[in-house]
This record gives structure tokens, sequence and C-alpha cells, in this order.
């Protein structure tokens, strides 16, 4: 080995298969595969294996062990089968249903009818299941012949629980993986085999994500193991396989790799990250567990855990097991940052405390303020074979403690307040654990000592997105402290579990002069035009009739209005308001109507009902109770009303501003909400609780944006100090909650400078063809996307950004803005130039709300598609219209390349050949050889043959075998220049190797049947075929073939026939 290759098989895919193999799992070759499969592509258990293991399982009665009976064995696999697809995330609920829960039999022992579980995996003793691994598992797709062939998947007792994406290390490969692997999930690709799947990887050498079904591509997450496994790992990998190991891996696909991994074997490798990620999340004690006890549906979502979350659970289940001295158990405080899946964290806590054997009769008592969690909790326990209790009333509450009947009970905050305010109830078990999710703080205050009081022996375990106060620590104690692995704000952005937060002080109502109104009024309609700047300000003179308090209310909802309608409308983005009372909330819903750019609705609680309101209680106004009257006309009820604003926030384009007093403000999760703009004050935990509204994950989403109306941040000066808003916590512990935007904003001029550093070596000039040619060369050219991706992500930000409007010259803007519209159009013009695939992310719509509001420049035209060089008159105007004969060129050249790559499997010699011709007289071109009009002509040529074939000097043989014309290019490569016994010219002559190929391609076509692809007998009959006529041709004609010779004409052969008859 004279280098290490980065192909796929080499770097990836092969290394997983030797690690897995050593970690645990058995390789199964593709026609044991198929024989398990019982030759049906649509068929995605190994049944074979799935009912030997289900033969092995036994269960207890009357004293005596007993076997399942055959005939149920075959009804269990058949209820697996028989799940009727219903989505994928639902279906996958139901079969998850069945693994965890086993499926109940009836069967007759000792003359007795009785029904049994059937378990398809035993979940508590991994060593009792069997674990398999498979390459390329071809699946059918719906309603199609075609095929889709992940490169890995896992099998435990022949149920494929995990699926795994290889690719080559590279700039977003793991992104591609990812995207592959969300693609097969689609309803028309193959969701038979995601529907059993609980976990998913994407792996690259240097990358490797992880998710489970349905896992939209914004929450893949990477694992981070809390101890250092790099020894164990280096172990593994440089463990040799055994011989019949390596024999079942190299005898099919990976036989030409064989010499390769053997040299480093003798060499040795060091760990890669999928290494450590196929350690971490793969090995079959941690897929069993993670399957098991770290699966949760949320909502209609699929969910698995983070590491957070995992490594937490069982530190408390480690710390709860045994007895404290004084009879009770360990609790502690979790403190895990908001948007990271606390409450998660807390229902797996709950399912994994019900499963623990360790711990008799457990009571579990989970405390939340989010009536939304009951039926997740509800689901969480059904897969643990259990029904919980959900508490009607603070006695219902306490009736159902000190029965002790109930193994899991659900209530909300205040229902559990009062139960334990009246003290009627006393419960000294030291099983009974209170999961409380503590968004009121109330267990470290006087509800916490009175809980210690009836429930003296109970296990406390607080669950909190914000960090504990500094009056806290010392009552939290008593509880058990913090439990670790605390996640931090600061990790969580890391981690990408949660976007970081921009904050800027906006106009601030309580300090406002009619000076500083007049500065921000041009400032803010800078954009408008004279007429539309006219009509907004005889419309803001009306305020004037206002008293002072609504004028400042107006004026805010003027600036809201402006903002929101000129950098998110349209982008798919939302926005919360939070106002400091409902009659405030309502004028806010007035003002927003009247200017008419933006739509809202407003969501309160009912007259009457406190919210966290500013400074006293405030006696609801009639308009209040006449908005309430409206809305219960309209919706039916409290909950109706709730629920149907909330999902068109969440999933409709309207409303895209949410009005909001606190209701809204703990608790809600909505990933396209994105800006918070604060109208009121907020102190301590709720102001945490209130940002962090805005700091969930969506898709093209960067940052979340905090616009203080209120000057809640502002405290010195203009400058926000995080630490003097909140000096009630630790500052290490509240470090990166948000960021001032005008941290981001002053790194715009250095982004704006590397950006144009991509061209110093043409800047200044006025020929565009030399930025497009400068952007030829790949690196350069990702550079170039990078750099404006920062820049423009920047540019939005300063641009919506009060401060530097005001303080920036209108010539510095005007610059960045163009010299914006200068690069976007270069990057169109590339992409079709260069013929790379659209990359349609999300943040796209933010690039055009960019141009629509602040650029205004024409001529910027969406990235389209590339056409195909076979549409041959879209792609004859699509060159005419470009304006050099380069850009022709160049364009005509790399469309090429590009259907090179993509037929490259049907015919690789005829393909290699011509893409080697191509890459040349590209090269040529570059380095000054070639003349642009001959770099045109030379192009154009190659094009023509690579659509006709001119060019190939066939023989007349194959006129009309297309099949054959492949096959005689690999024959012809493999075989030129040997020299045969009884004619003196090389066997490469074209008869002889034309003649060879027709009968491959006949030995071919006459073993064809359905499904021959993934049917191993019919490839070994070809197999056999092919290697009779070579054998012959060696015979007679003396040519010197090596076995190796003979077996790469075979392998090669079998492949462009799977491209070419895919039947």
């Amino acid at each position: 080995m004279n280098k290490p290759s980065f192909q796929e098989d080499h770097v990836s895919q092969v290394p997983a298969l030797q690690l897995l193999q050593n970690l645990g799992f058995t390789y199964l070759r593709p026609q044991e595969v198929f024989l398990q499969r019982k030759g049906r592509l649509g068929n995605v258990l190994l049944e074979g294996i799935l009912a030997e293991q289900l033969r092995k399982r036994t269960f207890s009665y009357k004293g005596g062990q007993y076997a399942f009976t055959e005939a149920n064995v075959q009804a269990a696999i058949q209820a697996l089968k028989d799940v009727p697809f219903d989505g994928l995330v639902r279906t996958s609920e139901q079969i998850y249903d069945l693994l965890v829960l086993g499926k109940a039999m009836e069967q007759m022992v000792a003359g007795d009818t009785k029904s049994f579980t059937l378990n398809f995996i035993d979940w508590r003793r991994p060593a009792n299941n069997v674990f398999h691994v498979v390459e390329e598992f071809e699946v059918e797709r719906t309603a199609s012949k075609d095929k889709c062939r992940p490169d890995v998947v896992l099998f435990v007792n022949g149920i494929p629980l995990c699926i795994i994406e290889c690719k080559q290390s590279g700039k977003d490969m793991v992104e591609q993986a990812i995207s592959q692997n969300i693609r097969n999930q689609g309803d028309d690709y193959i969701p038979k085999l995601f529907v059993f799947s609980q976990l998913l990887l994407a792996v690259t050498a240097n990358d490797a994500a992880y998710a489970t079904t349905g896992t939209a591509s914004a929450f893949w997450a990477r694992w981070r193991e809390l101890d250092d496994v790099t020894k164990e790992v280096h172990t593994l990998i440089n463990r040799p396989l055994s011989r019949v190991q390596k024999d079942n891996l190299f005898a099919d696909r990976f036989g030409y790799v064989k010499t390769y991994f053997d040299d480093l074997e003798a060499e040795g490798r060091e760990v890669t990250e999928q290494d450590r990620t196929l350690y971490n999340l793969c090995r079959p004690e941690r897929l069993i567990e993670l399957a098991w006890r770290f699966i949760v549906y949320d909502a209609g979502e699929k969910k698995i855990a983070r590491y957070q979350q995992y490594f937490t659970v069982n530190s408390i289940i480690t710390r709860v097991r045994k007895l404290q001295p004084d009879g009770r158990r360990l609790g502690g405080v979790v403190w895990h940052t908001q948007g990271s899946g606390k409450s998660l964290t807390m229902v797996m806590l709950a399912k994994s405390l019900a499963l623990e054997r360790e711990i008799s009769n457990p009571v579990i008592v989970l405390v939340t303020d989010r009536v939304d969690l009951d039926e997740q909790i509800k689901k969480t326990f059904h897969q643990c074979g259990l029904e919980p209790a959900q508490a009607q009333t603070g006695k219902h509450l306490t009736k159902l403690i000190t029965e002790g009947k109930e193994s899991v009970i659900t209530t909300v905050i205040d229902k559990f307040a009062s139960a334990v305010d009246a003290g009627e109830f006393e419960n000294e078990s030291p099983d009974l654990f209170v999961l409380v999710d503590e968004s009121h703080r109330s267990v470290y205050g006087e509800t916490g000592a009175k809980m210690e009081k009836v429930l003296p022996n109970a296990c406390f375990i607080g669950f909190t997105g914000t960090p504990l106060m500094k009056k806290e620590h010392k009552t939290a104690k008593k509880f058990g402290g913090y439990i670790e692995p605390s996640y931090t704000i600061d990790q969580a952005v890391r981690d990408k579990a949660v976007v970081p937060l921009l904050y800027e002080g906006r106009l601030v109502l309580q300090q406002v002069d009619q000076n500083a109104i007049d500065k921000w009024f041009e400032v803010v309609t800078k954009p408008l035009s004279e007429a539309q700047r006219a009509d907004l300000k005889k419309k803001f003179a009306s305020a004037d009739q206002l008293n002072k308090a609504d004028r400042k209310v107006y004026e805010a909802a003027f600036d809201i209005s402006e903002h929101y309608s000129q950098n998110w409308q349209g982008t798919g983005f939302k926005a919360q308001l939070a106002a400091p009372n409902k009659a405030t909330a309502l004028k806010y819903k007035k003002y927003l109507d009247e200017f008419g750019k933006v739509t809202s609705e407003v969501v309160i609680s009912a007259p009457d009902t406190r919210e966290e309101q500013e400074g006293v209680y405030e006696v609801d106004t009639e308009e209040v109770r006449a908005f309430w009257k409206k809305m219960m006309a309209k919706y039916g009820t409290e909950k109706q009303y709730l629920e149907q604003i909330i999902n068109a926030f969440k999933r409709a384009p309207e409303p895209e501003i949410l009005i909001v007093v606190s209701k809204l403000l703990t608790g809600f999760d909505a990933p396209k909400n994105t800006v918070l703009y604060l109208c009121r004050s907020f102190h301590e935990h709720n102001l945490l609780q209130a940002i962090a509204r805005v700091n969930r994950l969506s898709g093209g989403k960067d940052f979340g944006f905090i616009m203080d109306y209120y000057g809640v941040l502002q405290k010195l000066g203009e400058a926000m100090d995080i630490y003097s808003a909140l000096p009630e916590f630790d500052e290490d512990e509240i470090s990166g909650t948000v960021t001032d935007v005008a941290e981001e904003v002053a790194s715009l001029p250095q982004k704006h400078s590397e950006l144009w550093d991509v061209f110093k070596t043409v800047k200044g000039s006025k020929d565009k063809e030399k930025y497009e040619r400068l952007l030829g060369d790949d690196e350069v050219r990702g550079q170039f996307y990078d750099k404006l991706n920062a820049y423009h992500r920047t540019l939005g930000i300063a641009l919506a950004t009060m401060q530097f409007l005001r303080e920036t010259p209108e010539k510095t803007i005007q610059r960045y803005k163009d010299d914006l519209a200068f690069f976007l159009k270069l990057r169109v013009s590339v992409k079709q130039r260069y013929a790379e695939q659209v990359d349609y992310k999300e943040y796209e719509k933010r690039v055009q709300k960019l141009i629509d509001t602040h650029v205004r420049s024409e001529g910027i035209q969406q990235v389209t598609p590339p056409v195909n060089i076979f549409e041959k008159d879209a792609f004859k105007s699509e060159v005419e219209k470009l304006e050099s004969v380069a850009s022709k060129a160049d364009t005509i050249a790399h469309r090429t390349v590009r259907t090179i790559t993509e037929k490259m499997d049907e015919d690789p010699v005829f393909y290699r050949r011509f893409g080697k011709i191509l890459q040349d007289t590209i090269d040529d071109y570059k380095a000054g050889r070639l003349a642009e009009k001959d770099y045109l002509n030379k192009v154009t040529e190659v094009m023509e043959s690579v659509l006709s074939r001119t060019g190939d000097k066939l023989p007349e043989i194959l006129r009309d075998r297309d099949v054959a014309k492949a096959f005689y290019g690999v024959v012809s490569e493999t075989l030129e220049g040997l020299e045969f016994r009884e004619e003196t010219e090389p066997y490469g002559t074209q008869n002889v190797a034309a003649n060879l190929a027709v009968q491959i391609d006949n030995a071919v076509q006459e073993r064809l049947r359905v499904d021959w692809r993934s049917n191993p007998d019919v490839q070994n009959e070809m197999r056999n075929a092919i290697d009779d006529l070579l054998y012959e041709v060696r015979s007679q004609k003396g040519v010197p073939l090596t076995a190796q010779d003979m077996d790469g004409i075979i392998e090669r052969a079998l492949e462009i026939a799977k491209n070419r008859y895919p039947r």
C-alpha cells in the first residue's frame, strides 16, 4: 500500500463493517440475506433468524418452563409484518409498541389456555439476542420496482434497528448522508424499512451524526462521550478479523479491496470520529439500551436521547439505586438549559425508573406545568406496560399517593402545591419519586419544606432550564444539589442543540423624547419610497392624539411592524410580542392591524384570571372582556381558542406575530419562532425563560433575536449587560445566554473584506469573466460560497439593526448592498457555469428577503436546476444566453462532466475515457495552452461524443448492442496488450474483444429474472457463464489471464448489468 485511499469503501464502509464485527455483529453475505428474506425485496425482516430466536423464548407456568408453539412463533412474526402503514412515525410507534411490549399469544399448557407474552427482543439481557450486520441492503421502493440500498443495516434478532449511510470524507458529506437517510424515509421510497429502525447514522471518517426515524435534518446531533474511549476503540479497530470473517467480508463486492486492507491491517490505523461514534452508539448493549429506554414519541414526532439526556438519566438511576444512611434515596436538581430537551429528559428518567428492577414497585409522581406533556407521558408509560393516573384535583392527588395503588401519577404544579399545603396525607416510602418540572421554583421555597414533611423519605428530583439563583443553592443541596452532567447554555450552543441569541435594545419605551423619536422614524423609514414615507407620517401623526402611555405603545407597534415586515415577512419565521398586561396586548393588536403590514393574534387567559402582569394586579378592562367574549363565540372553549391559534402559529403562514402577556413564555416550543419583542419587564428566571422561546432549532435559522423595547438588559449606556440584569446568578452559569447584536454587526467589515480577499488577484477588474474563471477552481469556489454566506447573514442582521443604520454612513451602507448584489449575481452565474447541484437550504428565503427589502437590484436571479445536456434544445438555449466564449465552453464542459459522473456505472470505460479527455481539455485551457475558441470547439466535440458515442471506434458487431458496448470496454481495457498463442497481434484486437462482449451480454440476458439483482443464485449463474467464456478464450488463445483478471472482468460486468438491466 503506497498511499491511503479516500474512496468511500476504503475510508468508511469497510472500516465500519470491520469494527462492527469486532463489536459483536455477525456479517451476513448477500446470498445469506436473500435466503433469510425468502427472496422478497419488500420483506425487511430476516425471518429465519427471527424465528430461530423466538423458538428459544420460554414462559413460566405453574413452576414449569415452556416454549412457544411453532404456530405462535409464526403468528408473532406475521403480527410484525401485518402492521398497516399509516404514515412513517405513526406506524413506527405501533411497531415500537410491539417490540418493547411483546405480543400476547394464547397457548394451551397443562390443559389450561392462557395468554403469554412473546418478546421479540430480550431488552434486559442483551447477550440473549443475536446481532447481524448487512451491507448494501437492497429494498424495493413503494409502488415501484426500483430499489434503494442503505450502506449498512444492523439487525437484532433479524429486526433492522439501525441504518447507517457511509460517505467518503469531504465538505458537507455528512449532510449528504443525512439527506440520503431522510430521502429514503419518504412515502415513495423505502419507509417499510425505517418503521423498524430506532437509530440512524450518517458517517464519514472525520464526522458523524445520529438521529431516529422521522428526524428533520436540523435535529441530527453529534454524540459526545463523557469518558475518553480512544484506547478501547484503538484496540478494537486494530484487532484482526478471523479468517472466516475475512473470507465472508471480501468474498463478494469487496473482493477488490482485500489487498488494501491486508496491508492496512499489517500497518495499523488510528481512531477516527466514525470509529468513536460506532463504538459509542452501536455496540450491542448500548444499541439495545438506547432503543429500549431512550426513545420517546412526542406530539407526532419520534425522538432519541441526546448525549446529555442519556448520561443524566443513567447518573440518576445509579445514585437512586441505593438508600442513604437516613433511609432516603439521593435526589437533586437537573439543570439542562431551555430548548435542549429538559422535559424529554424528565420523561426518559420516569421511563427508566419504571423499568428499573433494583427498585421494587416504585411510585413515580410527575409534577409539571405543561398540560401537553400528559399525552406524551401516557404514551411513554404505555410502552413500559403501565398506565399513568392523572390527578384531577389536589384531593384526588392526595388519595392517589396515600393509597399507593398507582405506579405512575401525573399532576400539574398548582394541584400538587394545594395537596401539599393541605397536609392531609403522609407517605414514608423511600420508593416514591417526585419529579418536578420546576419552572415555578416552588421546590426551594415554603412548598419544598412542606413536601419534606408529608413525604419524608421521597426522592425529589427537580428539572430546571435555568441555573439556580445564589440564594437557592443552599436549599437545593438538601435535595442533593446539581446532578451531573449539567447542560449549560454555552454547551447547548456549541452542540447546536439550540441557536445562539442576539440582543438589540430598540426604542426604549421608558426613555424616549421627541428628538429621539424623530431620528428613529427617519432611520426606520429609510428603505421606503417617498410616497410610502408620506403615508406613514400621516398615520404616525395620529399618535399625537394619544395619551403618553398609549403613544409609547403606538410607537413600539410601528417599529415592530416595520422591523418584522422588512426583515422577516415571507421567510417562514415568526415572532412573539410580550406585553405588560392584557389590555396593552389588545392595543398592540389594534395598532398592528391599523398599520396593516403584519398579521397577529393575541393569546391571553380568561378575564379575572391572574397572569404575571407588571406591578399590582390590574382589573381587566371592558375591552378585555369583550375580546374574550368574541374569542369564545368564535372558538367555543378556551382550550380550542388556545389550540387553534397555537397550531396556526406553528404550522400556517399566519399569524406572523403572537402577542402574549405571560402565557406561552414558558414551556412553549415553536421552532419557527425567531424574534421576541420585549415590551415589558422581566426578572430572574422569568427573563431567562422568556428569551429562550426563540432559541429552538429550525432549518435556515442561525440565531434567535431579542428586540428589547423596555431596557431589560440595557443597563449601562447602550451596552447590553446580562450580568447586571441577572445579579442573582453566578456569572459562569449564564455565560453565553445572549450576545449583543453589536458584536455580530462589528464583524461585518471583516467579513466583507474576507469575501473580497477571495478575489484579491482580480480585485478592481471590471471584467466579470475574470471573476468567473477564478471560481473555476472547486476549492476557491467553495471558499467563495462560505464567505458569501457569512457576509450576507451578517449584513442582513446589520440592516435590521437601529444602531448600524443610525451610525453607518449611507455611502458605506450602499457599498455593502451593491457588493452583495454583485456577489449574488456571480453566485448564480458560476453555479450554472460549473454545473453544480442546486442547494435548496432554507436560508435561501432569507437571501431573497434581503434582496427584496434592501438591495433592489435587477438581474439577481434565483438559482435554478441545471439543464441536462440530453435536453438538447433547452441546453442550447441556455448556452446561447451566455456572454463570453469561455463561459459557453465552461458550461458545456462542466455540464458534460456532471453527465459523465452520473452515468459512469453504466459504461465505466467509455465514460472514464471521455471524462479524462474532457478534464485534459479543461486543464489545457486553464494553463493557457488552448485559446477560448479552440476550447469551445473541443468541449462541444466531446459533448457530442458523449451524447451519440461518435468518436468511439467500435466494431460493427456492436452497432445496436448498447450494453455489449459497455462490456466491450471492460474486456478491452483488461486484455489490452496481452498476447495470444495463435496470432501475432495483441488480444485487444477489436473483433475478438467485441465477440466476447456480445457473448457476455447474451449470457446475462438469458439468465435475467424478476428481482435478479438481489438474487445471489441468478448472479452466480451469470458469474459461472462468464467464467466459462473467459476460460474458453484463455485456453483457445493461450492468453495469460490470471484468476484475478477473470474475477475483475466478471464483477465489473455484473455491476454494469445491474445498472443497465434493473428488473
